[in-house]
């Protein structure tokens, strides 16, 4: 047996992201059963949501990122370090930033883990993504406008084939 000591910065991310998508997993499940799709949908709408402004404050403070985000710059190093916590390897997504004031997103080809899950419970016609709500929720509580291409709602993986686009931002000096 290992020590705490002798598991990796990386290794502990990833479990304790794994144990948290697990568990929402389980509640949407649940969910699910209990109340069908459309409350379900709503109702992690409404989690995610409320999440964000507690996940941004949290991600701040441990970074000690104090100041507010007003440039694409300022954007972009926040968003790069907090999702070393945030978004583990296994959730399959790459974001890159082709241009200026844009941010790309692209999921490995039928390997989101969220996409997997629901597929996998017989719901995926009809699932609202919550994987790139909880990214739009983050920027909205970083108080940066901004416009997806395409727009979220249903999973675009299922309804498109693939799950990839951008997020141009508008900041008031640039």
């Amino acid at each position: 047996m290992r020590l705490i000591e002798d598991v990796s910065q990386k290794e502990t991310i990833n479990l304790l992201n794994k144990c948290w998508m697990t568990h929402d997993g389980m509640w949407f499940f649940y969910c699910l059963q209990a109340f069908g799709i459309e409350a379900t949908n709503k109702i992690n709408k409404s989690a995610i949501k409320s999440l964000s402004s507690i996940e941004i404050k949290r991600i701040k403070n441990t970074l000690g990122f104090e100041k507010d985000i007003k440039t694409y710059d300022d954007f972009r190093m926040f968003f790069e370090t907090a999702s070393q916590f945030m978004i583990p390897d296994f959730m399959n997504v790459t974001f890159s930033y082709p241009e200026e004031n844009k941010m790309a997103w692209s999921f490995d080809q039928g390997k989101c883990f969220a996409y997997a899950g629901i597929k996998s419970i017989g719901v995926i016609d009809k699932y609202e993504c919550g994987v790139l709500y909880r990214i739009k929720c983050w920027i909205e509580e970083l108080g940066i406008n901004h416009r997806f291409s395409p727009e979220i709602g249903r999973c675009l993986m299922h309804h498109r084939g693939h799950c990839s686009g951008d997020i141009e931002f508008f900041f008031e000096n640039q």
